[in-house]
């Protein structure tokens, strides 16, 4: 069973940069697809960005594939959510989540499909 713990998140001003961390433990970063997910208040939860559990390939939603980056330190066991250039909009809690040996990338969108899923980190983009 794998455990997901995301930090990094803060206030920070629209144009700033955040790294987010997502640390597993129980598996290793290498047999999972890892994505992550927002949800700000109100709204449903949004995929914002994945790597495959071969690390071989990425996606990013639309609203962010310029500003993020999605990497891996397979020897620390870590998945990072680079985003710069923030925007009030970015606001939301994000969150990591996992499914092992995933290929399906036409899925990696989908909330449903990860099994584990950790308990959040807040982003707040605010002058």
């Amino acid at each position: 069973q794998v455990q997901l713990v995301e930090s990094g998140g803060g206030l920070v001003q629209p144009g700033g940069s955040l790294r987010l961390s997502c640390a597993a433990s129980g598996g290793s970063v290498n047999s999972y697809t890892v994505g992550w997910f927002r949800q700000a208040p109100g709204k449903e939860r949004e995929f914002v960005a994945a790597i495959a559990w071969s690390g071989g390939s990425t996606d990013y939603v639309d609203s962010v594939k310029e500003r993020a980056t999605i990497s891996r330190d397979v020897a620390k066991n870590m998945v990072y959510l680079q985003l710069n250039s923030l925007k009030p909009e970015d606001t939301a809690v994000y969150f990591c989540a996992a499914k092992a040996r995933f290929d399906s990338a036409w899925l990696f969108r989908a909330p449903a499909v990860y099994t584990y899923w950790g308990q959040g980190t807040q982003v707040t983009v605010s002058s």
